[in-house]
């Protein structure tokens, strides 16, 4: 990852969850703050979940774009400093989400997009902001021309699937896209200038955090959305059915998630299309991230060696197979067109000897989760005995209990062994597992920002294979301290991280 002997810590906190006036976390003064408190405790590394266009379930996961960011995480405050907002209407609005500890995305989305289309209207009139404008369409146009005509699309047909589209505009029947750009062309322009704002202010939070010798570790979803510029622009790289609507669902198998499996309902990839394409598509896709961030996670990284094809009428995971997918041919391109990446792989659920020798062949950390750890089987990878450097391990996942309800509603059994491999006592458990994973020999340890401050279950990000009440965690402004900061440096201080 960085340098190789390095040994380095990182904190999961993404975007939405910081604190802040506007009922959401976003890539403002308290994301800017988050890095200071970061440098004061030594840490090295920022994970952040998927930064995209959220849709179904307002999962980071399921998005409207591969490339696009997310208009609710941009910065009120940055706008007013433009002189793109005034005080007046950004009090307005931080007057309505005054005692937000949650995420309530209809209600921010609601109001938050009123306020945006207000600093649109001013943006239009101001030359200052042409030429940097401009140069960012012009360098996106790949992927933001057919993103912000799919969302005006979205708005206009009242937020219908694509798959239910009519026709002609499902099939990008060229006279009519050049209709409809014409009749939507103020609400084109306005989903670019979201986008131009998205990535103004991320660039700058990105900066800052590598001026201050913090690097940040994203996220890519290793699927699409069904309901997505992707698939809608690119159908052919897809396993669909003639009218757009897919033969095939992605998902996984039962395990230690869900006894059903999880059916995510993504497009699966036609792998032999992309592969004749020389996997542009993938190429750019990966030179994208690695601008946007300093380390990528891939999740889902075994369906690069073999992926969970589900046929679309099951209403489960538990019935599909699993295909072999061109992963070497894949990193070789990807490997021969951009040179060597920070690239880590999430290689957790059923594993198997294949997606291990592909993840080595391109010497990319897996992960070990502690959670995993103490079910008492053997061997036990995820146990810090059998950990490798070239790894990174983690107290738990964004999809995991917190550390603190993961403990205290475990088996007596699962609890004894955890106590006896860590000679800790039950008001111990958290700050026990977080030492454990710092005193790991794998090069990078992190722990979600709901361990460090011993939270409860109802603070989890996200319990898989539901949708409700997931992606909604919000930190409170006083959690994040120096007396935090300095705990967690001491931490790092003792086992050189």
């Amino acid at each position: 990852m960085s340098n190789k002997n390095k040994r380095q810590s990182g904190i999961l906190l993404h975007i939405s969850s910081l604190p802040g006036n506007y009922g959401i976390g976003t890539l403002g003064k308290e994301a800017l703050k988050f890095v200071d408190f970061l440098k004061t405790a030594d840490v090295k590394i920022w994970q952040t979940l998927p930064l995209g266009h959220s849709g179904y379930g307002n999962s980071p996961y399921q998005c409207y774009s591969a490339y696009a960011g997310n208009p609710l995480l941009i910065d009120l405050d940055w706008l007013k400093n433009k002189e793109l907002l005034l005080e007046v209407e950004t009090d307005k609005i931080a007057s309505k989400f005054e005692n937000s500890n949650k995420v309530d995305f209809n209600f921010v989305e609601n109001y938050k997009y009123r306020i945006l289309k207000t600093a649109f209207q001013r943006f239009k009139s101001k030359e200052n902001f042409e030429v940097a404008y401009d140069d960012f369409c012009n360098k996106n146009k790949h992927w933001l021309d057919d993103y912000s005509l799919f969302i005006s699309f979205k708005k206009a047909f009242k937020n219908t699937p694509l798959s239910q589209w009519q026709n002609e505009v499902k099939y990008r029947n060229r006279e009519i896209l050049d209709y409809y750009k014409a009749k939507l062309e103020d609400e084109i322009n306005f989903n670019k200038f979201l986008q131009y704002i998205f990535f103004e202010q991320w660039f700058e939070l990105k900066n800052y955090a590598n001026k201050n010798g913090i690097e940040i570790m994203g996220d890519i979803p290793i699927y699409v959305s069904a309901d997505s510029a992707d698939l809608w622009s690119n159908p052919h790289f897809f396993q669909t059915n003639d009218d757009l609507s897919l033969s095939k669902l992605a998902g996984v198998p039962p395990d230690y998630f869900s006894e059903d499996g999880q059916l995510w309902g993504n497009p699966l990839y036609d792998w032999k299309k992309m592969e004749n394409d020389n996997f542009q598509w993938w190429i750019k896709r990966i030179e994208f991230n690695c601008q946007l961030f300093d380390i990528v996670r891939i999740d889902h990284f075994r369906a690069f060696s073999e992926f969970w094809s589900v046929d679309a009428s099951e209403k489960t995971a538990k019935n599909g197979e699993w295909i072999s997918a061109p992963g070497y041919k894949l990193f070789e391109a990807i490997k021969n067109n951009l040179g060597e990446l920070k690239i880590v792989a999430e290689d957790l659920g059923i594993i198997t000897q294949d997606v291990e020798d592909l993840r080595d062949h391109f010497n990319f950390p897996g992960m070990k989760v502690l959670q995993f750890a103490f079910d008492g089987s053997k061997p036990n990878t995820h146990l810090p005995h059998y950990h490798n450097h070239n790894s990174v391990v983690y107290t738990g996942t964004h999809d995991n209990d917190t550390t603190k309800s993961w403990f205290e509603t475990n088996d007596e059994n699962t609890k004894n062994i955890f106590l006896e491999y860590t000679n800790s006592k039950f008001n111990e458990a958290v700050w026990s597992m977080i030492r454990l994973a710092w005193s790991s020999v794998a090069q990078t340890a992190i722990a979600p920002i709901q361990d460090f401050l011993e939270l409860d279950g109802e603070e989890r990000m996200n319990t898989p294979g539901t949708t409700e009440n997931n992606w909604i965690f919000r930190c409170k402004p006083e959690q994040i301290d120096e007396q935090l900061a300095q705990k967690i440096k001491i931490l790092n201080k003792i086992y050189d991280r």
